[in-house]
């Protein structure tokens, strides 16, 4: 029975009334004695029959309360399961391999530097490897920008290299004539390996030497950047692979003598190949699973009995 439909009976029935005060029979009192309630006797106050006793009327506000936190968790649970559904999940797992055969042994690189104290025409990219590669003053794909009214320069280049052990440097070797004091203080933007991957759920190190400020740094000096560099795969939820590279580095400054005296400095980037890929996958939850499991949350609040 609902909290509405609750009601106390009517007034009415036996009443126990109680005559004047007297002592037992036989001293002149009278007997107490039971009788109809009637027009002789008082009504007794009664609770009004539209409304539900004190009690009842406490108890089915709290009912109505669970009630509706119970509906409020249990939809909570199923928005729950629904965004664990639509979120895509990034796994990664790590193998020995070389995952881009198809790139004929070779790495595309990308560099921006800026050397704000050296002149365009004195700025050139060397490339060397153990594979005897060895190029000075690499001009494809590549782009100068002067900076600081010409007193500057800012190099662009895109470039690739061979899987095996070797450096590429910025340096004034490629210039027609050597400066006396080469200043190499520089700012780099951006070095990356592969493809560009713009991806939020991995933060790896693809662009690990961007925004390397060295322009404290002793104008002489020159700088080595050592890179290990780690093949990275990443395979979107269609099947399709990105081949990109992320690296670790460590650097020193450093001026250099030789017998013939001070060595002309450069931004050297010396690397080595990780046998190591690192694969990232995008996986979504089975739709199987949230069938199974968003149902089993749902209907129980349809099924629920109704509090009496």
């Amino acid at each position: 029975m609902g909290c509405a439909e609750r009601h106390f009976p009517a007034a009415g029935g036996e009443r126990r009334v109680s005559g004047a005060v007297g002592g037992p029979r036989g001293r002149g009192g009278r007997r107490r004695r039971w009788q109809r309630a009637g027009t002789h006797a008082a009504p007794r106050p009664t609770w009004p029959a539209a409304l539900p006793p004190p009690a009842a009327a406490a108890r089915c506000p709290l009912t109505s309360g669970v009630s509706i936190c119970c509906c409020l968790f249990i939809l909570f649970l199923f928005l729950s399961e629904l965004t664990g559904f639509i979120t895509t999940e990034v796994v990664n797992e790590l193998y020995v391999d070389d995952p881009d055969k198809d790139s004929g042994g070779k790495i595309d690189v990308s560099l921006n530097i800026s050397l704000p104290n050296l002149h365009c025409e004195l700025v050139g990219l060397d490339i060397q490897d153990e594979m005897g590669r060895h190029e000075v003053g690499h001009i494809d794909n590549s782009m100068k920008i002067p900076l600081n009214n010409g007193a500057g320069c800012r190099f662009e280049g895109q470039f690739s290299i061979n899987k095996v052990p070797g450096n590429f440097h910025v340096s004034t070797h490629s210039a027609t004539a050597q400066p006396q004091n080469p200043d190499m203080t520089h700012v780099i933007h951006k070095l990356s390996f592969g493809d560009t991957l713009q991806v939020q759920n991995v933060h790896g190190a693809f662009n690990a030497l961007g925004g390397a400020d060295r322009l404290t740094s002793n104008p002489l000096a020159s700088h080595d950047y050592i890179l290990k560099i780690v093949p990275t795969v990443y395979e979107d939820k269609s099947g399709k692979q990105r081949y990109s590279y992320q690296y670790t580095v460590a650097n020193k400054e450093y001026v250099a003598y030789s017998h013939t005296g001070r060595i002309i400095p450069a931004i050297w980037f010396r690397y080595d190949l990780s046998p190591i890929t690192v694969k990232y996958t995008e996986r979504r939850q089975p739709l199987y699973r949230f069938i199974t499991t968003g149902p089993v949350i749902s209907f129980p609040s349809a099924t629920a009995p109704t509090p009496a």
